[in-house]
């Protein structure tokens, strides 16, 4: 399969959480001179881990600041929650985005991370609709064909086809829709649930018509007992987009320029 071809990728999550701004900024221009290949945030308005009601920001507003400051790096969210905003708008804001990060004459460097959603207190407090897993993942299948069709619409075009990440494994709805329209599949799965799940996605690549041999697999190793083995068990098991996620306010680069000597010595 051409993605066990692919080199490996560092991506490094800056969890929009627990610190100031500048500190953000100061950690993306970092990531980006120590050679990590993508930074993205969350698409969250609340923080994850730590005191619930602590300092946070808004996704799709910071990643216009990282499009100008950076040169090199892509970027995008882990991943975008489709229910908050409408389709053509995502896909304009995507376009944007898209130009923003164009340095030089070059191409955008923008990926489109997105997902149906989890956290409800997002939803509860920001006044959206919760409705369940499915209604989410129904409305995210609904939203995917509209955003290509507003690409194709938009004047100036995007400079680049924008890469598409989807986040997830459920078998029946969302790979489903990673087989329809992603260039790059991200979840959790350990290394030997992952060859179940790839051959989940090959059928539904096949009734929709897709090589899915051409989405990279993507995957984390920032949860307890990730060392390199379980690294190289994702490796041997197709994964070439690995992802950790360090959070503030203190952003330890420590475990990044671990992962990125990983990283050049798989490359080698």
């Amino acid at each position: 399969m051409p993605f066990f071809d692919s080199p490996v990728r560092l991506a490094v999550q800056v969890q929009p959480q627990h610190a100031e701004y500048p500190a953000i900024r100061d950690t993306v221009l970092r990531l980006e001179e120590l050679g990590v290949d993508v930074v993205f945030n969350w698409d969250h308005f609340f923080p994850l881990t730590g005191d619930p009601d602590g300092l946070h920001f808004e996704a799709w507003t910071m990643l216009g600041a990282w499009a100008e400051q950076t040169e090199r790096i892509e970027f995008g969210t882990l991943v975008n929650c489709n229910s908050y905003r409408g389709a053509d708008l995502q896909a304009d804001m995507a376009r944007t985005l898209d130009h923003i990060s164009a340095k030089g004459g070059g191409t955008g460097r923008f990926i489109f991370g997105t997902g149906s959603g989890w956290f409800e207190r997002d939803y509860d407090e920001y006044g959206y609709e919760f409705g369940t897993r499915g209604s989410r993942l129904n409305a995210l299948a609904d939203a995917l064909p509209r955003i290509e069709a507003r690409w194709a619409k938009l004047n100036p075009a995007p400079t680049r086809r924008i890469p598409v990440m989807i986040g997830g494994k459920g078998e029946q709805k969302t790979l489903r829709i990673v087989a329809r329209h992603a260039d790059i599949w991200h979840s959790f799965v350990a290394p030997d649930e992952l060859r179940h799940k790839l051959d989940v996605l090959a059928r539904w690549g096949d009734e929709v018509g897709r090589d899915v041999s051409e989405i990279t697999v993507s995957n984390e190793l920032d949860r307890a007992g990730h060392d390199v083995e379980h690294a190289e068990a994702l490796f041997a098991a197709g994964v070439r987009l690995f992802t950790i996620g360090i959070g503030g306010p203190a952003y330890d680069l420590a475990p990044v320029r671990r992962w990125l000597a990983w990283r050049d010595a798989k490359n080698g």
